[in-house]
């Protein structure tokens, strides 16, 4: 019986082990086709069809696989506007290429810069004599900026154009704040600097008013001489400074209104859409769809696209989303991640010059300082160096930016915003309230500060307030260094206001209008490279040029349970979304004990959070505030 269990033991445990290689295979492989690319060979010509169910970012965020497995949170999908420049631009030349579809349907926007890059790739497309279509069921600001470009726009009847040019109420959390006796201690230096007004005001500043009117008049006037450009026809004043009037004249039919004001070309539904791309460039015979047209989606187009490679190396690295401590991103600026990034760059000592694509609000003072520390090791070997500023170049964003020898930016970017603020959280009104109080034995008037239950000692205070303003008059030298200007001129035209990229130009803060490719272009002649004795390497740039399968399922999969409809109702309730996430990304600035931040909240990249993955706790500090007030009523 000992022989016999013995020998049972160890059929057990090959059994077991085999069950083990066997699940391990088995989720290697599934990995494996969950994380695989689109492949080249899906690309059949006809009509490349852009369908952009979500937004165009400068640095796409990946998706980490297990975790989207186990959580079963749908990311939301991301577009790199110079992904879809490179498409379009090829599809201009190609001959297997007939038209283009935009497909704005679910589109949530990109920024201007980003939109008119785009924009006036599809304009090549069209100067190849290639149709290009779009359609949606409703056109906001940034779609209709897009959908502009195209040789025709179509709408679906149900829908229509909503025209709301930049702006809105701030939140402001005084009143809440004194209502849940929370001091906020404010520490800042810039007279314009209103980030930190929502905590301890009740209403905007006339400073802060004065800079918003300023800036969002700039980018309206320069999104409505895009579209103008693009649409010389269309009636934006109509549509934009008297919208009830508009839509009362066509029975408060929007699509009618819509196709009346030359916003559109054509009503129809997206059978009627089909059918006209049927038309244009052949029905396809393996599809099972009414109406359905030869196409190329855009992740197997960009696979089979060529990158360059020959040459010289011009390095490119991202500064995209807020600028944090450690190794977050991308897509969001990572402090840590870009240093290392760069200082890898650095001890290979390949690269022939380094181009910096900034489009971030900035953040994270030390994180901003470690990335610029980092450019200037670059610097340091005599190669050139540009900025290249994208949407948003502001606060932190500048701060970054201050090393390069040259800074490109486009009028409607948004730069500027050179100040720093601190805020901290005190709960001593709120703990007596309740009955608790502190006391203690000190050593120095720093013992047990800062105390958060106690109160902060003046001492404190002072201390704080100091360093913010040591911090500012650093950001001054950095500024006044990089532009060949005094402290006391920077500090003229910093104090935290906001510029658009045209005024920033005019006052020295940018060098000359140009996107990316111009600030390489530039690199590579300052470098002294021929014209085609170079190529770009983007840092950290992930391997695949477009989303996952596991991506693509878990959007689809997110969008098929229940995604809100993309009509005019649909719009507005996104708004609605952006004020719930807005409120719950301040409340965690109060009270995530951020350190000194250099961040422009009058950015527009700033006004609207990303929404959160699917499935992700809803509660945080919003749901806390949530039940204190409950408590209180």
């Amino acid at each position: 019986m000992t022989f016999a269990g013995r020998v049972w033991r160890l059929l057990v445990g090959i059994k077991d082990g085999l069950v083990l290689v066997f699940m391990l295979v088995f989720f290697a492989l599934l990995f494996a086709v969950l994380t695989a690319r689109p492949s080249p060979a899906q690309v059949r010509g006809g009509a490349l069809v852009l369908k952009l169910d979500g937004m165009l970012v400068e640095e796409a965020q990946h998706v980490d696989p297990l975790r989207a497995l186990l959580t079963g949170e749908a990311p939301l999908a991301e577009y790199q506007a110079r992904d879809l420049v490179r498409a379009l631009d090829a599809a201009a030349t190609d001959s297997r290429i007939r038209a283009v579809v935009l497909d704005l349907d679910r589109f949530l926007g990109g920024g201007q810069v980003h939109v008119e890059a785009v924009g006036a790739a599809l304009d090549r497309v069209r100067a190849a004599k290639k149709p290009v279509l779009a359609f949606a069921t409703a056109y906001a600001n940034d779609g209709l900026q897009l959908a502009s470009h195209a040789s025709e726009v179509w709408m679906d009847p149900l829908g229509g154009a909503v025209i709301a040019g930049p702006g809105g109420n701030q939140l402001y959390y005084k009143g809440l704040l004194d209502r849940l006796k929370v001091t906020a201690h404010i520490y800042r230096a810039g007279t314009y600097k209103s980030a930190v007004e929502p905590y301890f005001r009740d209403s905007m500043s006339d400073e802060a008013r004065e800079n918003y009117r300023s800036l969002y008049g700039a980018l309206w006037s320069e999104w409505q001489a895009a579209v103008a450009r693009a649409r010389p026809k269309a009636n934006i004043a109509l549509a934009a400074n008297d919208p009830a009037g508009w839509a009362r004249a066509s029975g408060g039919d929007l699509g009618q209104a819509s196709l009346r004001a030359g916003l559109v070309d054509k009503l129809g539904s997206r059978a009627a859409f089909d059918a006209r791309m049927v038309a244009l460039v052949g029905a396809d015979a393996w599809s099972d769809r009414l109406n359905g047209y030869a196409s190329t989606e855009l992740g197997p187009w960009l696979e089979q696209l060529p990158v360059s490679d020959t040459g010289a190396a011009i390095g490119v690295v991202t500064i995209a989303g807020e600028i944090v401590d450690g190794d977050a991103g991308p897509g969001t600026a990572g402090g840590t991640r870009i240093a290392d990034l760069l200082d890898k760059a650095l001890r290979d000592g390949n690269l022939k010059a380094l181009v910096v694509r900034v489009d971030s609000p900035g953040g994270s003072v030390p994180a901003s300082e470690e990335i610029r520390r980092a450019i200037l090791r670059h610097k340091a070997r005599k190669i050139p160096i540009a900025v290249s500023m994208a949407n948003v170049a502001a606060s932190g964003g500048y701060w970054v930016s201050t090393p390069a020898d040259r800074i490109f930016a486009e009028p409607d970017t948004v730069t500027g915003s050179i100040g720093v603020f601190g805020v901290l959280p005190s709960f001593e009104n709120a703990a007596a309230a309740i009955g608790v109080t502190a006391d203690g034995e000190r050593t120095t008037p720093l013992s047990g500060q800062p105390d958060f239950i106690g109160g902060f000692a003046p001492e404190m205070e002072q201390i704080v307030q100091g360093q913010v303003d040591r911090t500012y008059r650093d950001f001054l030298g950095h500024v006044a260094q990089a532009r060949n200007m005094t402290p006391a001129a920077v500090d003229r035209i910093a104090q935290g206001r906001v510029w658009d990229g045209g005024t920033a130009r005019q006052i020295g803060l940018v060098d000359q209008y140009g996107g990316l490719d111009d600030a390489l272009t530039w690199a590579a002649t300052r470098a002294g490279l021929a014209k085609s004795g170079w190529h770009a390497v983007y840092l950290g740039a992930p391997e695949t040029t477009y989303d996952t399968i596991l991506r693509r399922w878990l959007i689809e999969d997110g969008q098929a349970a229940g995604a809100v409809p993309r009509d005019v109702v649909g719009l507005v309730g996104d708004r609605q979304a952006a004020i719930g996430r807005r409120l719950q990304r301040d409340l965690s600035r109060l009270l995530g004990g951020a350190g000194m931040q250099a961040y422009c909240l009058e950015c527009p990249a700033s006004q609207s959070a990303a929404p959160p993955a699917r499935g992700a706790d809803p509660a945080g500090w919003l749901g806390m505030v949530a039940a204190i007030l409950a408590k209180l009523g």
